[in-house]
């Protein structure tokens, strides 16, 4: 009967849940490779991390022209989402750091504040501010892990970054949410862009059969453009702070 059929409309809205879960699937892969634990699964590992932060990207979008709230009113795929990128932005990617050693003895001791920031962070219900912004450091946990693993950072630097940023998830200062309008933004989604193309091209060529974060700077073949790449993640941090600081000074004014 006619009645028993999808309308396209929910078909699309259904196809778009579908795509957002791809992020657990993407997530179950992670973890397999993260528990098989060598450079090679790193590698893959850290793909499957960038795939799931495109299909994060991209659901969003996809959602509001298929009208999903609309549509599937019973389904709630921001609570699917939230539920996929604590696992693909904070846990797996700390289950990473722990497994791959990049950090120093007792490192699970050393995970245990991110994860419970990230936590913390992710069950706020105020995590985006009605004006457009992140409140808090938004638990990009899988930009940390990346960067720990390439890099060869010496064992105080990797724990002072890791508990810094774990304390900022509870500061209120306001990041920049790139998604949002503004010129600021767009130069953030501009440069985020050429960013995203070279962490892609680092992810891809990273090494097989060593982990470089072990690696003497001598021997590192990727150590040039991994540094040259923090600079968009100085840039986010530093304009979120600086601009965060300028409002709360003008709205104090």
């Amino acid at each position: 009967m006619p009645g028993h059929h999808l309308s396209k409309s929910h078909v699309a809205a259904w196809a778009v849940h579908g795509y957002t879960a791809l992020g657990a699937v993407l997530a179950l892969a992670m973890a397999v490779f993260i528990v098989e634990g060598t450079p090679a699964a790193f590698r893959a590992a850290f793909l499957c991390m960038l795939a799931a932060t495109v299909v994060d990207a991209t659901d969003g979008f996809l959602a509001r022209k298929a009208r999903v709230k609309e549509v599937l009113p019973g389904f709630d795929g921001r609570r699917l989402d939230d539920v996929i990128d604590f696992l693909t932005y904070a846990f797996l990617p700390l289950l990473l750091v722990w497994r791959a050693g990049a950090l120093p003895e007792p490192s699970l001791v050393w995970l245990v504040p991110p994860l419970l920031a990230a936590a913390y962070g992710f069950s706020q219900v105020d995590a985006k501010t009605p004006d457009g912004y992140f409140l808090g450091f938004p638990s990009c946990w899988n930009a940390v892990a990346f960067y720990l693993y390439l890099l060869p950072w010496p064992g105080w630097a990797a724990l002072l970054l890791v508990q810094g940023l774990a304390v900022l998830t509870f500061v209120p200062l306001k990041y920049l949410y790139p998604s949002q309008g503004g010129r600021l933004n767009r130069w953030t989604n501009i440069l985020g862009a050429l960013w995203a193309g070279l962490v892609a091209w680092l992810m891809w060529h990273l090494p097989t059969e060593q982990m470089p974060h072990r690696l003497p700077a001598s021997d590192h073949p990727l150590l040039g453009l991994g540094l040259i790449s923090l600079a968009y993640p100085i840039f986010y941090l530093t304009a979120s702070w600086w601009f965060a600081n300028r409002r709360n000074k003008n709205s104090s004014d």
